[in-house]
């Protein structure tokens, strides 16, 4: 960052600001209103501060290195020829062509397409913001509060008398805030599974069959799919669980619904262990078959290689990881255990290590309650929408607790479970009087 951001983020704070401002009668209600603003500014200051602390706490990082070794050089050969740039814009890396290639060589995520992704995206936004990191940043944290404000307007319809605590646990949760609004695959595919959510939300439990629905369901599901394949990996059997146990709730006959459940049940399962096998042949790192070893690998990598290097010595260790589903399976209580309730005090080695383990233990309260007070946890299978909650959180909590072996690292790649789990914990562990018309 540079004397630029200074003058040119402080105009878009207020165009962005303004447009939020016109656009609040139209996707807010009495009782959320209030909350709308206050949600999108606090997500520029998280892009803003993430910024700071990767340039003068980290020294550097993946944010820099989408932006400064990456739509730098877009931005330079728009300037060069607007040919050039175009192509790297509209590439998906990976292949050097011999009119890019002195931009292409210095971007360091060409190579892999997903992170390119990121780079193409914040290079389309500099033409706009003149090449200005924490301008970009903006825009950034503008579609990730877009999708979570989106699902959390749908879900505080559904629960309205929980609104105050969805707004906390859904837009101001401190580490979604901080980790989800800067330039970060996180943040777009918090953003879009914020989105996909909202649509599904609309569809199932509201019975809403829009076509606009449709449209939002397909590009938030490319988007999550072209930066993090392995989130929808974990979120798509926990919708069909949720339509599922939806239909089985609505049938009144205890004789029929025994007779119908086995077969809804194969329905749904199939479906959805095709839709699986779909995702493992577009992409093999991510197929049935080669999960528990990619596991394994990247438990490795970020343990003692790139994430040793980033995330300081912040590294733990669950037990042994082979590469077989039966030696990541064996370790499912410890990994649920490490993304929701780790760090602990005594773990802390560095002052963000601290914040996450203040959060960490809010997080355990909150679940202390929610199982010993309300008894929530016999609540749930009522509500086939917390369910799915709290089953997507818990198979996510797993895949990055058993997959990730740093805490630096964990802190940012565990943010999409987090406002899952809050709805499902705020879902029936405070007092819900009032009926939603949609219930």
């Amino acid at each position: 960052m540079g004397l630029q951001d200074l003058f040119i983020t402080p105009i878009y704070i207020l165009l962005l600001s303004f447009l939020a401002y016109m656009v609040r009668p139209f996707v807010t209600t009495p009782e959320t209103r209030r909350y709308f603003l206050p949600a999108l500014w606090v997500r520029f200051f998280g892009a803003i501060m993430l910024g700071v602390i990767y340039q003068f706490y980290y020294g550097g990082g993946d944010t820099f290195n989408y932006w400064e070794h990456g739509s730098r050089w877009i931005w330079e050969a728009f300037w060069d020829d607007l040919w050039d740039g175009i192509r790297l814009l509209t590439t998906s890396g990976g292949t050097h062509f011999p009119e890019t290639f002195e931009y292409s060589q210095h971007i360091w995520y060409y190579r892999d397409p997903n992170s390119y992704f990121i780079v193409r995206l914040a290079a389309f936004i500099d033409l706009f913001t003149f090449h200005t990191y924490s301008a970009t940043a903006l825009f950034f944290a503008a579609f990730s509060f877009s999708g979570l404000w989106a699902m959390f307007s749908a879900v505080a319809t559904k629960y309205p008398t929980n609104v105050k605590w969805l707004a906390l646990g859904i837009l101001f949760f401190p580490s979604v805030v901080f980790w989800g609004s800067g330039i970060l695959k996180d943040t777009i595919t918090l953003g879009a599974l914020g989105w996909l959510t909202w649509g599904l939300v609309q569809m199932i439990e509201f019975r809403n069959r829009a076509w606009n629905l449709w449209i939002v369901l397909i590009v938030s599901f490319w988007l999550i799919v072209s930066i993090k394949v392995y989130i929808v990996i974990c979120y798509i059997p926990m919708i069909f669980i949720w339509s599922y146990w939806k239909r089985i709730l609505a049938i009144k006959n205890g004789i029929l619904k025994f007779s119908i459940a086995p077969i809804l049940f194969f329905i749904f399962g199939s479906i959805g262990y095709l839709i699986m096998i779909q995702i493992g042949e577009s992409n093999s790192k991510y197929s049935l078959d080669n999960i528990a070893e990619r596991a394994a690998i990247t438990a490795f990598d970020i343990r003692y290689g790139w994430g040793a290097r980033t995330g300081g010595e912040g590294g733990y260790d669950l037990g042994e990881l082979d590469g077989s589903w039966s030696s990541m399976l064996r370790l499912f209580p410890q990994a649920v255990n490490v993304s929701l309730f780790r760090p602990y005090l005594w773990e802390v080695r560095n002052p963000l290590m601290l914040l996450a383990s203040f959060e960490s233990f809010l997080i355990l309260a909150i679940t202390l309650y929610f199982l010993l007070i309300s008894r929530g946890f016999f609540k749930i299978s009522s509500d086939p929408f917390l369910l799915f909650c709290f089953l997507f959180a818990l198979l996510f909590s797993f895949a990055v607790g058993v997959s990730t072996a740093n805490f630096g690292t964990l802190m940012r790649y565990k943010i999409p479970l987090v406002p899952f789990y809050m709805m499902c914990l705020i879902g029936y562990s405070f007092k819900n009087t009032k009926k939603s018309p949609y219930s």
